[in-house]
């Protein structure tokens, strides 16, 4: 594995911050999670957004107590599944994992005080 792979599949960089300031510190359990999803569909899984700083945050209109800031959130696409499809695969396979349902994209964190669900 390279030096710069977090696991089988991701690199640190595509949970980076995109404002760029260098905040791309995942957390154990959102990878372990993140890894399952892309093992069970066996089609690459895109980062649409990971890791955010309080500044990006404000500036995409993200909540206020966001799991983006901690670290323990994705907001994550995979190649050729309907996001329903892998939003109920996530609460079915992994129930304590928060869930946010969206048209194009799943969000998915590992937040201690869930699970949270909502959309769709």
């Amino acid at each position: 594995m390279p030096r710069n792979d977090l696991s089988n599949h991701f690199q640190r960089r595509e949970f980076a911050c995109k404002c760029g300031c260098g905040f791309d510190t995942v957390d154990l359990e959102t990878l372990v999670l993140l890894e399952d999803i892309r093992t069970h569909f066996d089609v690459p899984v895109t980062i649409n957004s990971g890791c955010r700083c309080a500044d990006y945050n404000r500036q995409v209109g993200g909540a206020t107590a966001s799991q983006h800031l901690l670290g323990r959130a994705a907001d994550i696409r995979v190649q050729g599944v309907d996001p329903a499809e892998v939003a109920e695969y996530i609460e079915t396979q992994h129930p304590d994992a928060s869930v946010g349902r969206y048209n194009t994209f799943t969000h998915v964190d590992t937040r201690t005080s869930g699970p949270a669900r909502w959309g769709g």
